[in-house]
Formats: structure tokens, C-alpha cells, sequence
């Protein structure tokens, strides 16, 4: 697949607008049939008596020759100000700019443009000044961090139109000691068509799969005499939130205008997440071989708990983003002083509790671990084919504790780049490129272990044969074999079961 995101810079254009009490009907078009008048420089809008009010910064999307495509996804937008230095309009500090912004749309070269939103917003400016502020050092440019501008969840049209006013009021203190602004320029970033292309095949060839196994797996449990115990439900549970993130719901997005897509597709993903992680803390707890309270889902409150909340608190701070975004596509919670730092402790405090999970999870593993171990030394007494049946399914369960290790490292990094990568968009730094193999890769090892926990924990129908050695510790020969430790006969507990308790080695 291509990389994941392209990065196009767009470079505003100074188009004059005289028109009386500047009616919101008429657009400001950088190039093309019916372009606006344009300024080259400031210098030309003072000797011309043009006022800043009558400026507006003009930038068309995509560049000429091109248009855009639904397969884009979203659309994101961070802004660039080129602001000179001048001893009589110097840039103050802490120093807010108030930007009257307008987007519209149109699907052909000829029709008219149709406003999609019009906002006020106010961004804060830092920059830096690297010379000493005397007059040789006027017309240089100060060092400015980017700014989060706009983001859509939906590229429905071929045409965007962002129209730029920077109204000055000297009596109400708007856009006064800003520095003398000389270019705007604007980043757009959004989606590849070819990684969409590559990314809804995958999930529509993945729906069916899952779909399918899970059908498969649910129905080898309810063929049982026995209920359904808490492992095998949470296995069901986790493959039907695997298959909800799966169903390629966003082939909707190419026919229509969904900018709800971006919001959905988050709530999907942590919907997954919470899962994942509950399902490796109780996937664990059930294979503690000396644990007292087990196939309770209350057992595993302390450690299910606080993934409920920190699911419950992403949900909040997902919603203050891109809920808001719904309405007002200008509007970032990266603007504010309180925003960032609630964004930027959700980011590093997810990653630490993150972190801190995978550690506690690796102790758990260790633990059982150490305890199959223990319990192998009940093996020689045990007949050849019994002791060769028992060494394999201690394989197979060793193995599938690894991989669930593996995992959870790839999950827990691939969540806090994500979360860094989008982090970087808004603070303004476009260098930060995730491969595509990355997205995938792990998108695709998400399925393949829900697919190997059905295949590997399914209750198996084949009886074992008959092995009447003294040393079979006493297992009823008609009894199911299966990858699992927790009691799921109705007549007693499984081969494994047996062998990790007490009652094995007596």
C-alpha cells in the first residue's frame, strides 16, 4: 500500500474586496473564470489605500489541474503565518490572532460555490525571533509554530474554496500587534486513494472470515451439555467487537457525505481497544493455576475497572474534539492554553498507563508461566500417548501465551504513535509519516489472533481413546480436549484443569 497520508502545501492568495459591508454571498476565487483582483505584497495595498479589512487571503483546493476524491477520507489543515519584523508594528507576546474564516464547495469548474461553514477563531501566535530586534533586522521573518486550522471528516466534493479575513479593530484590541503578517500558508493533508483502496479490501475480505468462524466456534459451545464458561464468553465478546470493527462500513463514505466517519470509526477502535486489554487481564486470571475466583467476571473488577474509565474518559476527549468538529470544522481543542494541556496529559498519561498495563501483564504471564512448570513434573507418570497429548496442548498453550505477549507490545506502541502522530498534525510538525505496513500489519495481527483464540479454545468433539495405565491420573475417557484450563464439563473438570490443580499432582 502507499504511504497512508499525503501533505500538499497551499500558498494564499491577496485577493481585494471593496464591495460595501462585504456581503458573505460573494466568494473570492485565487484563480481560474471570475478570479479575484489581486495584491503582489502590502506595500502595494498601502500605496493603492487599500485597507486590511478588504484583504482577504484566497487559497482554492486542490492545486490547478486536479480535484479532489471521497477516496481522500479527511481532510486536515494546519496553517503557516509569515509574519516580518518591523520596529513600528512589533509582534507582542502572548499576542492572539482573530481569523473571520469561510469554506465552500462546488463539484464542476463552472457552478457556483456553496458555503459549507463560516467561523471566527481566534488562535494564539508563538513565535521566535532569532536576531536582535534592531533595524537591521527588519523584514525578517520570525520562527512561527504551526496552527491547527480545520478538519473534515469527508472529502464528498471536487472543489474547496477558503476564503481568510483578518479584521482589524484597533478600539476592541482585534488583530492589533500581530506583526506585519506577509503570506498565510496553509498544509492540507489527507488520506491516499490507494491505502484507502488497500484498507477496505482488507476489511471486506476480513468481514466474512471472522463472521464465519465465529459462527463456527459459538456453535461447537452451545453443542455442550454444559454452559458456556466466563473464557469462552469473553472470546465470543471479543471477536464480536473484532467483526464490528471490521465491517466496511466507510464504502458508504464514497457515495455519501458522512463527515460523522472519522468520530464513528474512533468509537469502533476503542470500543476494540477496551476489549482487548479486559481480555487480556481476564485470559490471564483464568490460567492462574492457583487462583481461587475464577469464571466470575466480578473477580476481575480491580483490573476491568479502571480500562472501563480510561475508555469512558478517551470517549470524552474524543467527543470535545471531533463531536465539536461535526459543526464547526475551524474549531480544534489544540487552541486554547487548557486544550493543549488536556491533550497533551491524555497523550502521555494514556501512554504510561499503557505501559504500566503491558508490565503488569508480562508479571501475570510470568506467573503462569512459573505454575505450568511446576505442574509438568506430573508428566513421566503418565502413559506415552497420554504424557505426548499433554506435552502438546502445554506447547500450543505456551505458545498462544506468547503471542498474546507479542500482541499486546505491538498494540500498546501502535497506539501511543497513533496518538503522537495525530498529536504532531495539530502542534504543526507534517514530517511524522507512519507506514502503511504499520497500519495494516497490525490491523491484520488483530485478526489473526481473535481467528487462532476461536480456533485454539473451541470445545473439541473427538474423544480420546481408551488408556486404562495407572498413571492417566484418573480421566474419564470420553471426556473433550480442548486449550483451556477452566472447568467446562458438566461431569468434572478438563484434562488441563486437572493437571495445573493440586489434584494432579496428588
Amino acid at each position: 500500500a502507499p504511504s497512508p497520508t499525503t501533505a500538499v502545501p497551499y500558498t494564499s492568495v491577496k485577493c481585494i474586496d471593496v464591495r460595501k459591508n462585504h456581503h458573505k454571498t460573494k466568494w473570492l476565487v485565487p484563480w481560474g473564470l471570475n478570479h479575484c483582483e489581486k495584491l503582489k505584497d502590502f506595500d502595494e495595498a498601502v500605496s493603492r489605500q487599500i485597507e486590511a479589512n478588504d484583504i482577504v487571503f484566497a487559497v482554492h483546493v486542490p492545486l490547478p489541474g486536479k480535484e479532489m476524491s471521497p477516496w481522500f477520507q479527511f481532510m486536515l489543515f494546519i496553517m503557516q503565518l509569515d509574519i516580518a519584523f518591523k520596529m513600528d508594528n512589533d509582534l507582542k507576546e502572548n499576542a492572539e490572532i482573530t481569523l473571520d474564516v469561510s469554506l465552500a464547495y462546488r463539484d464542476d469548474m463552472f457552478g457556483d460555490w456553496e458555503e459549507i461553514a463560516h467561523a471566527i477563531e481566534i488562535r494564539k501566535l508563538k513565535c521566535t525571533f532569532g536576531s536582535p530586534k534592531t533595524l537591521d533586522s527588519e523584514g525578517r521573518h520570525y520562527d512561527c509554530d504551526f496552527l491547527p486550522f480545520m478538519e473534515i471528516g469527508s472529502v464528498a466534493h471536487k472543489y474547496y474554496l477558503i476564503n481568510i479575513r483578518l479584521p482589524v479593530n484597533e478600539r476592541k484590541g482585534i488583530n492589533v500587534g500581530i506583526g506585519e503578517i506577509k503570506d498565510i500558508r496553509l498544509v492540507g493533508i489527507h488520506q491516499n486513494g490507494g491505502f484507502t483502496k488497500v484498507w477496505f479490501a482488507m476489511k471486506t475480505f476480513l468481514t466474512p472470515s471472522i463472521l464465519i468462524i465465529m459462527v463456527w466456534y459459538w456453535r461447537r459451545i452451545t453443542l455442550m451439555t454444559r454452559a458456556p464458561v466466563l473464557l469462552e464468553k469473553v472470546i465470543f465478546v471479543l471477536g464480536i467487537s473484532m467483526t464490528f470493527i471490521n465491517i466496511p462500513v466507510e464504502w458508504f463514505s464514497i457515495g455519501f457525505d458522512w463527515t460523522w466517519m472519522l468520530l464513528f470509526g474512533d468509537i469502533r477502535q476503542g470500543i476494540f481497544y477496551a476489549m482487548l486489554l479486559s481480555f487480556w487481564i481476564i485470559f490471564c486470571g483464568e490460567h492462574m493455576m492457583d487462583q481461587n475466583e475464577r469464571n466470575r467476571l466480578s473477580g476481575y473488577w480491580k483490573q476491568v475497572g479502571p480500562i472501563a474509565v480510561g475508555s469512558f474518559c478517551l470517549f470524552v476527549f474524543d467527543m470535545c474534539e471531533r463531536g465539536v468538529q461535526l459543526k464547526n470544522p475551524f474549531y480544534s481543542i489544540w487552541t486554547t492554553e487548557v486544550g493543549t494541556e488536556l491533550a497533551m496529559a491524555f497523550i502521555i498519561v494514556a501512554g504510561i498507563c499503557l505501559c504500566l498495563y503491558f508490565l503488569f501483564l508480562c508479571f501475570m504471564v510470568f506467573q503462569v508461566f512459573r505454575n505450568i512448570s511446576g505442574k509438568q513434573s506430573s508428566l513421566p507418570a503418565m502413559s506415552k500417548a497420554r504424557r505426548l497429548h499433554y506435552e502438546g496442548l502445554i506447547f500450543r498453550f505456551k505458545f498462544l501465551m506468547l503471542i498474546t505477549l507479542a500482541c499486546a507490545a505491538m498494540t500498546v506502541i501502535f497506539f501511543i504513535v497513533s496518538q503522537v502522530t495525530e498529536g504532531h498534525w495539530k502542534w504543526g510538525d507534517i514530517t511524522i509519516q507512519v507506514n502503511s505496513a504499520f497500519f495494516t500489519g497490525i490491523y491484520g495481527m488483530w485478526n489473526l489472533y481473535v481467528f487462532a483464540l476461536m480456533f485454539l479454545y473451541a470445545p473439541s468433539h473427538k474423544n480420546y481413546g481408551e488408556d486404562q495405565s495407572n498413571g492417566d491420573l484418573g480421566v474419564n475417557s470420553g471426556e473433550e480436549l480442548q486449550l483451556t484450563t477452566t472447568i467446562t464439563h458438566v461431569d468434572g473438570p478438563t484434562e488441563v484443569y486437572k493437571l495445573s490443580r493440586k489434584e494432579a499432582q496428588e
